[in-house]
């Protein structure tokens, strides 16, 4: 997005109504909640339209000398505004439990909603930006139920009510302020969606986009600190904050602006009000009272109406600051469970891409064509070849992080495709060659790959990992936090977290990418033990980066250019000529076959 990117997420004309569609669509969740608080603040704001009227009798009736009939007014006004006291306090009453509810509603499904979208969704997004978009939206539904519900209808009570009154008495001061009062909303509705609205929005997106760079540089200080960048991350976040600043200037001045113009139509909507109650006085065609009823009325009207301009452009800076989260939740997921889906059940692990057509979003040719393979149950399989090859795509479509083109990719001879996703990863174990951990206990770490597991189970698993040492030299032990993302350990040891994580997880297929690439050697010798162990009974994937930990596996798949150009044992391949597993093998060694054979 540049500085003069004003695309919106929404056609212009249909961000409104994506909003407020949005937001009924959860008031028809409580509904009684929202028509409640709905009528009692149109019933308390009838109230106020009355009061002038009983306001202007009670003027007339004290110079008449008509005691009585003064008393009698002054108790209507009194009944008046006690009666509006109450319905206003239901109104609030019951949009707390209304909103509270939607906010919790709209947070949790936004969260589940990014949870489930694609991971090159995941990879094109900043985190921090993301979190923004939720909890701008989340505080703007907030404002939007306020303004709906406590103000503009109220508003709209009063100067429908109004303006009718006034029309049955005197059909020229009904038409003035009629007209006057149609021609202010008008012109603040103009103002909020053809000025103000595009460049709120602008505004909306360079204060996510600041977020985001917040986030992602707090996010990897670690990197920051090690090459000294703190300056240059300085310059950055000054540099986007200067954008954002003339955007959001330059939104501020935009309201100033329309709100000079709108107090201006006030005044001349008071001054013919006024003008014409005077003309009809001084043809006698209105007494005291009924002066005193329409400048009381008018006072009421041009309250109203001032709030009527802040709530419009409330509404609209709450419908551009909920745009983005609404679009969140109109995001397609990328990979979503089918109609049909049903969880999987794994028991043996083989594994069969079945004549598999793959290109990622956005490539003109396929990364694998046709491409047929079987991994029998129980079977330890290396996977080798240079970046890029189509290794870490062969695992992602067996966790079914992607759809396939063509073909299926079955496990136990069920398509995954037709799989809950939910099922299927979960009897997936993974090690990543870059784990990540939540900014949580070691406990909570490794107990992640089993939800319920016991303290000597987690225990267990992290002596299998050979983790259980460093972990209990701890001041807190197991109850350690680990920071974010883990910076509190070091590689090797956020390494054995995940690998412990993958033991107690013991689901029949296992991914291991690289798993013991950041120990040093005397822990990459009991990892390697435990993970012997581990593979056993289990179909298990390795993809190795060095050679040396394909060795002993049973199977070797050589990808090059999204194709299996290789397929054996690591002796049989090392026995090919010309193979490209003896070239990468050699390269890798820096000596010649023959001699470390």
């Amino acid at each position: 997005m540049t500085d003069d990117d004003t695309e919106d997420l929404f056609p212009r004309a249909s961000v409104l109504r994506a909003v407020l569609a949005f937001t009924f669509r959860h008031w028809a969740r409580t509904p009684w909640l929202a028509v409640a608080c709905g009528a009692a603040m149109l019933l308390a704001t009838l109230t106020e339209v009355f009061v002038p009227l009983y306001a202007g009798r009670m003027i007339d009736a004290v110079g008449s000398g008509a005691s009585a009939a003064a008393w009698g007014a002054f108790a209507a006004i009194t009944a008046l505004g006690g009666t509006m006291v109450v319905l206003r306090h239901l109104g609030w009453w019951t949009i707390t439990p209304l909103t509270l509810g939607m906010m919790r509603d709209v947070t949790q499904e936004a969260f589940a909603r990014v949870q489930r979208l694609s991971t090159d969704w995941h990879a094109n997004a900043f985190s921090g930006s993301t979190v923004r978009r939720i909890t701008r939206g989340m505080w703007a539904l907030d404002t939007l139920n306020d303004v709906l519900l406590l103000s503009l209808l109220p508003s709209l009570t009063v100067l429908v009510g109004t303006v009718v009154l006034l029309a049955l008495h005197w059909p020229l001061l009904g038409l003035v302020m009629g007209v006057g009062a149609v021609g202010y909303i008008t012109l603040t509705v103009l103002l909020a969606t053809r000025v103000l609205a595009p460049i709120a929005r602008l505004s909306n997106q360079w204060d996510t986009r600041m977020g985001g760079v917040l986030a992602d540089a707090i996010g990897t200080n670690a990197v920051v600190k090690a090459f000294g960048g703190e300056t240059r991350e300085e310059a950055l976040l000054a540099k986007t904050v200067a954008k954002w600043r003339r955007r959001t200037l330059r939104t501020w001045l935009a309201f100033t602006w329309a709100g000079s113009g709108q107090l201006a139509l006030l005044w001349l909507i008071r001054i013919a009000a006024t003008g014409a109650a005077l003309w009809l006085w001084a043809q006698g065609r209105a007494s005291a009272g009924d002066m005193a009823y329409v400048v009381t009325s008018y006072l009421v009207l041009n309250g109203y109406l001032r709030d009527i301009g802040q709530y419009v452009h409330q509404l609209q800076r709450a419908v551009n600051e909920m745009e983005e989260l609404v679009a969140l939740h109109d995001e397609p997921l990328g990979v979503a469970d089918r109609a049909d889906a049903r969880p999987i059940e794994i028991v043996g692990g083989e594994i069969v891409f079945d004549d598999v057509t793959f290109r990622y979003a956005g490539q003109d040719r396929p990364l694998y064509e046709a491409l047929s393979v079987t991994i029998p149950a129980g079977q330890r399989v290396g996977l080798v070849g240079p970046s890029g090859s189509g290794k870490t795509s062969f695992v992602k479509l067996i966790q079914r992080l992607y759809d396939v083109d063509a073909g299926q990719v079955t496990i136990d001879g069920q398509d995954v495709a037709h799989a809950t996703q939910a099922s299927l990863r979960r009897q997936v174990a993974i090690v990543p060659q870059e784990p990540v951990l939540f900014h949580r206990t070691l406990a909570e770490n490794i107990g992640y790959g089993r939800p319920g597991a016991t303290q000597a189970q987690i225990e267990q698993a992290a002596r299998l990992a050979n983790a259980h040492d460093f972990i209990m030299a701890l001041p807190k032990g197991y109850r350690t936090l680990v920071g974010e993302r883990g910076v509190k350990l070091s590689g090797g040891e956020r390494q054995r977290v995940a690998i412990a994580r993958a033991f107690l997880a013991d689901a029949p297929i296992l991914i291991l990418d690289e798993a013991t690439s950041s120990l040093d050697s005397e822990s990459e010798a009991a990892i390697q033990q435990a993970m012997e162990r581990l593979m056993i009974g289990r179909t298990a994937i390795v993809i190795a980066h060095r050679l040396s930990t394909v060795r002993a596996l049973d199977r070797i798949l050589v990808f090059a250019g999204g194709r299996i150009v290789e397929d054996g044992a690591h002796d049989a391949l090392l026995a090919v000529g010309d193979g490209q597993y003896r070239r990468l093998f050699e390269r890798q060694a820096g000596t010649a076959v023959a001699e470390i054979a």
